[in-house]
């Protein structure tokens, strides 16, 4: 298992662009995709594309992101791809089931944005656990809700 301590920077970084070109192709650049949930993470267990375990445990000032370069070595290199974050939004019928809504959201501790009277959450497991915490909201058509990617 490959251990991943620091970030060497990122795919664009001037420095590291040439090599990974030059890497590029020789068909020697792996990606290991990150779900967005996790670029927040420290520390975490991932594969690349090409089946290979890697062990990040990232120091307190650095963070996941798109396009970190996670090794560089003369014959290959790893970098992160973001995966695709999936959303669940709710839609309120009524002021009085958005300012409901939003308490839920708060009191869960729900990653959230907004889009016009809709709330967005950010999906880390299955949608139908998100939906059994509101349940009554959604049971009483307070709430619709359904499921997106972005």
């Amino acid at each position: 298992m490959l251990q991943v301590n620091t970030i060497l920077g990122a795919r664009t970084d001037p420095g590291l662009h040439e090599r990974l070109h030059r890497l590029e192709h020789r068909h020697a650049v792996e990606v290991v995709t990150i779900a967005l949930g996790d670029l927040d993470r420290r520390r975490l267990l991932a594969r690349t594309e090409k089946g290979e375990e890697i062990a990040i445990a990232l120091p307190r000032d650095q963070k996941l992101f798109d396009g970190a370069v996670l090794m560089m070595e003369d014959a290959r290199a790893i970098v992160v791809r973001a995966g695709e974050q999936r959303w669940l939004r709710l839609s309120p019928a009524s002021s009085r089931a958005a300012l409901e809504l939003g308490y839920h959201a708060g009191n869960l501790h729900w990653r959230v944005r907004f889009d016009g009277n809709d709330l967005l959450v950010s999906l880390d497991g299955p949608a139908k656990n998100y939906a059994a915490r509101i349940e009554p909201l959604i049971k009483g058509g307070h709430v619709s809700m359904s499921e997106t990617t972005e």
